[in-house]
């Protein structure tokens, strides 16, 4: 039996706290929420979610070099404020052949000025901001349409 097509969504720093952090940013659906809809949603398109967060950089990044590994078909990655500071998240994205999708639930652009750099937008297929958790759905889609 052929192996189950598979999308990565990774969550970095802090996000295991959505529902209780800032929720006039983030709102009150929690990670959990989020990963049931997406999984809803993967199971009609045939599709497998393997849905994770951790607040460890390096986690991530082994993340993503398991994900090209398995030949996904697509990474999610919401890296949260290493989004702004990880030259290693930047490097692992661009070292790998997975197309990576960048979420995040604001819209940092219109945010404080040093939320305003990407680093891993820089080497991301494209960027998901602004929609709340909606954006997460949005990238799910849009990862379907690349396979």
């Amino acid at each position: 039996m052929a192996s189950p097509r598979k999308i990565f969504v990774l969550n970095g720093p802090n996000l295991n706290l959505l529902g209780t952090r800032e929720p006039e940013i983030y709102g009150f659906e929690t990670l959990d929420d989020i990963a049931e809809r997406m999984e809803d949603e993967a199971r009609r398109a045939n599709v497998e979610v393997d849905f994770r967060q951790s607040n460890h950089e390096g986690h991530l990044i082994d993340w993503l070099h398991e994900a090209n590994g398995e030949s996904a078909l697509a990474v999610i990655l919401n890296a949260g404020a290493y989004t702004h500071t990880s030259l290693a998240l930047h490097d692992a994205i661009k070292a790998i052949t997975v197309p990576v999708i960048e979420v995040h639930i604001s819209n940092p652009a219109a945010r404080e000025s040093f939320r305003h750099h990407s680093y891993v937008g820089m080497a991301a297929r494209g960027s998901i901001a602004g929609f709340g958790t909606l954006g997460y759905m949005l990238a799910l889609e849009a990862a379907l349409e690349m396979d």
